[in-house]
């Protein structure tokens, strides 16, 4: 009985115009600060609060302190489980192509090689216990159940790890360096493309973040930031992070994840 409620809680949230434009600045700009995003806002201060505190309760954002600041970052992640039950039955590659040319030609950026402010903050909540969260980050063989691909190291500070495809080639796709683990509360790692790796322009970083919550559910929040904005890892991790998370959840709740 958890999805449904979650999922009314997601469409309550989203049939506000108020909130849906909220969302939508957040998408332009992600990480901002209450007072930006009351700006050109015809609506209150308190107002703003009000409708962030429901799009948060709604899980479709999240908040991070950073110094005196509190930074709001938009969270695909309930979209993608509402996606899942309710859209998926469409056709989804032509939808994603058409959606991608629509934003190419309306947004065009160029990448900054020397910018690295772009960051995401994805949060989930699993019905699991911590310690099956870390296991399914960082053991191969759970994550390539629900992920497609294994994680693979030793996973200890200054250790490097890998991200390899399951399939017959067994390509390595990302690579990185372990920063810091907590086990299982916190793991923080470097991540740049194989094909980049060494140049420390390319690189970038994923910390998750496992606490208990009410229920008997899990918080999962995955923060990966020093990316570069406009860059087409910046545009993959976009779309990667949602799916793989909501696949992770309906894994570990049910013991099938969805077909990446």
């Amino acid at each position: 009985m958890e999805r449904p409620v979650e999922d009314d809680k997601v469409f309550k949230a989203l049939g506000d115009p108020s909130r849906r434009r909220l969302l939508d600045r957040l998408y332009g700009k992600n990480g901002q600060s209450l007072g930006e995003l009351c700006e050109d806002l015809d609506m209150a201060r308190q107002s703003v609060a009000q409708h962030l505190g429901l799009l948060e309760e709604a899980n479709l954002i999240s908040t991070v302190r950073r110094g005196r600041e509190k930074l709001h970052f938009i969270n695909p992640v309930p979209l993608h489980d509402v996606y899942e039950r309710w859209v998926r039955k469409f056709e989804q590659d032509r939808l994603t192509l058409l959606y991608d040319l629509k934003q190419e030609l309306e947004n065009p950026r160029g990448t900054d090689m020397t910018d690295k402010s772009a960051s995401f903050v994805y949060v989930t909540y699993i019905r699991t216990t911590p310690d099956k969260i870390y296991e399914a980050i960082t053991t191969p063989d759970i994550a390539r159940r629900y992920w497609g691909h294994e994680n693979v190291s030793e996973w200890t500070p200054g250790a490097r790890w890998e991200h390899i495809r399951t399939n017959e080639d067994r390509p390595v796709e990302i690579v990185g360096k372990v920063v810091e683990t907590a086990p299982p509360h916190r793991l923080v790692i470097t991540w740049s493309a194989a094909s980049k790796d060494g140049d420390p322009d390319e690189e970038s970083r994923v910390t998750f973040e496992i606490e208990e919550a009410d229920g008997g559910m899990v918080k999962l929040t995955v923060t990966h930031d020093q990316l570069q904005p406009g860059s087409g890892m910046e545009k993959g991790i976009g779309k990667g992070w949602p799916l793989v998370l909501s696949s992770m959840k309906s894994f570990l709740e049910t013991g099938q994840g969805l077909d990446l």
